[in-house]
């Protein structure tokens, strides 16, 4: 007769043995959420693009990289912010004319995405439009239309870009693009890049200011629709000169972008890609004939 320890190989201890150790797990789940909040403070973290105002270059459904080390580490490094104000940096270092970069504003804890367009010591004007920098307009060149798809993305409950209306085309093949107006802005570094700037209103002109050090100037490309540096805080605006410790990483490049269309439906996971925006790099091109220092 066959005994029921032979039936059953594990033993009474074996089976103890198998028991979860539910503090174990729970620990080495620990570590690993850790590990993830060290790499998004530390190395880089993934980026969503919420608003509008960096049209052309960025577009409302784009994820991107944010490095996190170019400029050093302050209290805006750490993911969350959960780190109290304050103005010291670790490693600290000077962004580039025309890098894209993550600032916070200094009366709340949110992230702005804009670029750098002048630096600590420089003096920065807009008339009309245009830059002026240490008394020297920034060369802008007009460039054709850009053409941008008419899509599903909404942005506080109405279309993103319904401002652009009065541009809207349709083509031959039935789809309708905004086809707007452009600008090729050109730092002199040679960082170059394109910006919108479609109409007259109060942020094209502004007073010559000194960047004080340890700061620098931040504007949108999507110039008519960006509350940046040009803008007081009341306005949802930069309130001025960024100081370099609100300043929390570097746009690298855009992972992958979406339409708006994106629905529980599978089918939609692919279709809802804008095409030929995935791993596009954000770093500014260098204009022909400069050097880029």
């Amino acid at each position: 007769m066959t005994s029921l320890s032979e039936i059953n190989p594990l033993s009474t201890s074996d089976k103890k043995r198998e028991k979860i150790d539910w503090l174990a797990e729970l620990r080495g789940l620990g570590l690993m959420l850790l590990a993830v909040l060290a790499f998004h403070s530390l190395v880089a973290k993934p980026f969503y693009i919420p608003s509008t105002s960096m049209v052309p270059n960025l577009m409302v459904g784009d994820r991107l990289v944010v490095s996190k080390y170019p400029y050093g580490w302050s209290w805006v490094s750490a993911s969350f912010h959960v780190l109290p104000r304050g103005d010291w940096r670790i490693l600290g270092s000077t962004p580039e004319y025309g890098d894209i970069v993550i600032a916070v504003p200094p009366t709340r804890d949110e992230d702005y995405i804009k670029r750098v367009v002048a630096l600590p010591g420089d003096r920065i004007a807009v008339v009309n439009g245009q830059i002026v920098l240490n008394g020297k307009p920034v060369p802008q060149k007009v460039e054709p239309d850009i053409r941008i798809p008419v899509d599903s993305q909404v942005c506080n409950g109405t279309p993103c870009l319904d401002y652009f209306e009065g541009f809207r085309v349709r083509s031959p093949d039935g789809k309708d693009y905004y086809e707007v107006p452009a600008r090729r802005e050109t730092l002199p570094n040679g960082a170059t890049y394109r910006i919108v700037d479609h109409r007259q209103q109060p942020l094209d002109d502004m007073p010559e200011i000194s960047v004080p050090k340890g700061h620098v100037f931040l504007m949108g490309d999507n110039r008519d629709h960006s509350a940046d540096s040009r803008a007081e805080t009341w306005e949802s605006g930069l309130g001025g000169p960024v100081p370099l410790e609100n300043v929390g990483g570097r746009a690298e490049f855009i992972t992958f972008s979406l339409d708006g269309t994106t629905t529980l439906n599978p089918l939609t996971w692919w279709s809802s890609l804008r095409e030929g925006r995935a791993w596009s790099t954000l770093r500014p091109a260098i204009a022909k004939g400069t050097t880029g220092e």
